[in-house]
């Protein structure tokens, strides 16, 4: 492991923490560590809740790494699901039988916050936090889940809200909305997440796995809705508008720590194009 750290603080409670400097980008080998962790917990009859956390109080996961070539995603055998690594991995988090949580200081944007969208529960620092599904803004749909996840959490209106205004959402506004679960200040973050992972951890394994049964089927996604979404996006990302829109971000900053990653839903709209469609 290079970018993922996994402490087993006790044999039902992991803790895994994201650090892949400066700004916790999420590429290939990013897939292949979180593959390694879902086969573990699969695998494991103990583990009863896994507590994601970032290294970086800035960033929990940034967004997707837009100059990783996917090589070493594409190298890699089948998962169980049968679809793209990206998504395969994150279906499988969501199915797991345990209790997932996203304890989230700093930013997740684009697939960082469809990482977050798959964990069960989302916790996020009031004063910390940033949240938002970017792409949008860019001209591209976002392709790992977000069109099929927020609408189940936070309604169709503030799903389309969230997506099409490509905006940045805060702790408070994220928890109203119900993007997450819950705001804590985050004096108090660490203490409240670290307890309350503890403490359901204490419970039966067996009645945690059993309450994901019942929950999952009436909740989750169809693995079916996610490829077309993932093809929209792998096809919009390949259009010379769109690669024009990503070069200008990179050129004033993208993926380097500074103002456009701390204010990327602001720096994404300052930069498109105007749509020829309106006057």
């Amino acid at each position: 492991m290079t970018q993922i750290s996994i402490v087993k603080l006790t044999p039902a409670l992991w803790r895994v923490r994201f650090d892949n400097q400066p700004i916790n980008l999420i590429d290939s080998q990013t897939v292949v560590e979180l593959r390694a962790i879902v086969e573990a917990a699969e695998a494991d009859p103990e583990v009863a809740v896994i507590l994601f956390e970032s290294a970086n109080p800035d960033y929990f996961l940034a967004h997707w790494d837009l100059a990783d070539d996917g090589a070493l995603q594409a190298s890699l055998p089948p998962g169980s699901t049968g679809q793209h690594p990206w998504l395969d991995v994150l279906i499988r988090i969501s199915k797991l039988p345990v209790v997932t949580i996203s304890a989230i200081r700093g930013r997740v944007r684009g697939a960082g916050s469809e990482f977050v969208l798959a964990t069960d529960i989302r916790f996020a620092s009031r004063e910390r936090a940033v949240l938002g599904q970017f792409e949008m803004a860019t001209g591209v749909v976002p392709g790992a889940g977000a069109p099929a996840r927020l609408p189940r959490l936070v309604g169709r209106g503030r799903a389309i809200e969230i997506m099409a205004g490509a905006e940045d959402f805060d702790g408070d506004l994220a928890e109203r909305y119900g993007y997450v679960n819950r705001a804590i200040s985050d004096a108090d973050f660490q203490d409240f997440i670290t307890a309350f992972a503890a403490r359901v951890a204490r419970f039966d394994r067996r009645a945690i796995a059993e309450l994901k049964q019942w929950v999952d089927p009436l909740t989750l996604p169809d693995d079916a809705e996610f490829p077309p979404q993932l093809d929209a996006f792998f096809a919009a990302v390949s259009r010379p508008e769109v690669l024009a829109h990503i070069g200008r971000l990179f050129d004033q900053g993208l993926q380097q720590p500074g103002p456009v990653e701390e204010r990327l839903g602001e720096y994404a709209a300052q930069t498109a194009e105007p749509s020829e469609a309106v006057s």
